[in-house]
């Protein structure tokens, strides 16, 4: 199939801050590590890095951690934001000018193992997300994941989209603890797919809701550590939510919900 003639998708803001995507990536180079590392080509891509190249050229760092020869191929609607970011290209790391399409050097038959699209589906409206979500799926290695999700400008707060090529499978949320005041607080930086969904009658209204009660219960924990709390809620969370991981990742910030519990409607 030819390749559009045109990038799919709109030029977005493009703020950007170096470490920004830290929990985020700290997250990926723990849970797909498997994945990278029987991978025959393990290449990534940091959809709509913005005007700087700052999170591409982490996101090649962090999983090298993992796999020596990762790659990272940062992709930009704006062809300009692609010219500035060439200077910064190395082994391993290059710059394309594109959209969810995802052109990926070698071909147009090279699918990614990996797709990580921050920001970007947060300034598009709610109903272009099944969409979008589907034809980046769509260009997914058998074993790729695309994350999608939203932080805050300098990465103390995240919740973000895991999905495989059949779709969406878990919602985690990712915070700096000694900052946050209750989990509800993460509601902000929902995915554009949940966003507007933080109301009665959603599951994800009653799944912060049950947080919130959580972290009002478990207050005394605080003396010892916000960490301390935050895994005493995680713990208690499991008995009436599919939490999908365990203390060690609860030790990072984080938290992780399977999304058919947490998904609109749901």
């Amino acid at each position: 199939m030819a390749r559009p003639t045109r990038p799919i998708g709109s030029a977005t803001r493009g703020t950007t801050n170096p470490n920004r995507l830290r929990r985020m990536d700290r997250w990926i180079a723990a849970t797909h590590a498997p994945a990278l590392r029987r991978s025959a080509d393990p290449v990534a891509v940091d959809l709509g890095y913005g005007a700087a190249p700052w999170t591409a050229v982490e996101l090649l760092g962090r999983l090298r951690t993992v796999r020596a020869d990762a790659e990272v191929v940062g992709i930009e609607i704006d062809p300009a934001r692609v010219a500035a970011a060439k200077p910064y290209e190395r082994d391993g790391l290059s710059f394309a000018h594109g959209g969810f399409e995802v052109p990926l050097p070698g071909g147009t038959g090279r699918r990614a193992l990996l797709i990580r699209a921050a920001n970007v589906l947060r300034q598009y409206d709610e109903g272009e997300v099944a969409a979008v979500w589907e034809r980046l799926c769509g260009r997914l290695a058998p074993d790729g994941l695309l994350v999608e999700g939203t932080c805050d400008e300098i990465g103390r707060r995240h919740v973000w989209v895991a999905l495989g090529p059949e779709g969406p499978r878990t919602l985690t949320f990712a915070a700096r603890l000694g900052s946050l005041g209750t989990p509800s607080d993460l509601a902000e930086r929902l995915p554009k797919a949940l966003i507007h969904r933080n109301v009665p009658g959603e599951a994800v209204h009653a799944f912060l809701r049950d947080f919130d009660r959580a972290w009002a219960a478990f207050a005394p924990y605080g003396a010892l550590s916000a960490r301390q709390r935050w895994m005493r809620c995680a713990d208690a969370l499991r008995a009436d939510w599919p939490v999908v991981d365990g203390p060690v990742r609860w030790r990072q910030g984080e938290l992780t919900v399977r999304w058919d519990a947490l998904a609109p409607g749901g």
